[in-house]
């Protein structure tokens, strides 16, 4: 039997700092924006893999479509090889929301976690003040701990059974 799954829904307040990592960036490290609905289905995909990121895997084109005209996409990329992705929805007139955050397996423990991270949440905070995400026990087992190094605090926790 598989152990439930805790949700953490973290925040970075309105005027409280984002902290960069103290390390610098790996050399070759770059975000850009991306509006192509054929790259959130590819990253989608490639970096959920090992995390169950299943709901959208049956979505159609034109969904994927409507999906990525509503978000803000950017991909990380090191030496000009995706290396993951970020997605930034607008949910309130204060919030802006990191939907989706990850690297690509090949691409973990070597710094560049911190560093995208920080890129996110400074871009989503330059749309809205307060920024928020949610991790689970299902995400790396890193999440968690970077999301608190940039600065990031829990607001709400809640459990959900084990997946089936």
């Amino acid at each position: 039997m598989s152990d439930p799954v805790v949700i953490t829904y973290l925040e970075l307040p309105a005027g409280a700092p984002l902290l960069a990592p103290e390390r610098p960036a790996p050399a070759g490290f770059a975000t850009r924006e991306v509006r192509d609905p054929a790259v959130n289905r590819d990253m989608y995909r490639r970096v959920g893999a090992d995390y169950q990121w299943v709901d959208r895997l049956p979505w159609s084109d034109e969904r994927w479509a409507e999906y990525a005209a509503r978000v803000e996409t950017h991909l990380v990329e090191l030496d000009g090889q995706a290396a993951g992705y970020y997605e930034i929805e607008l949910d309130a007139a204060d919030s802006s929301k990191i939907a989706l955050f990850g690297l690509l397996e090949e691409f973990q423990g070597i710094g560049l976690g911190g560093h995208a991270l920080t890129a996110a949440l400074a871009r989503a905070r330059e749309l809205r003040p307060r920024v928020w995400l949610t991790t689970c026990t299902l995400d790396g087992p890193h999440a968690l701990q970077n999301y608190r190094a940039r600065g990031m605090r829990t607001f709400h926790t809640a459990t959900l059974p084990a997946p089936a």
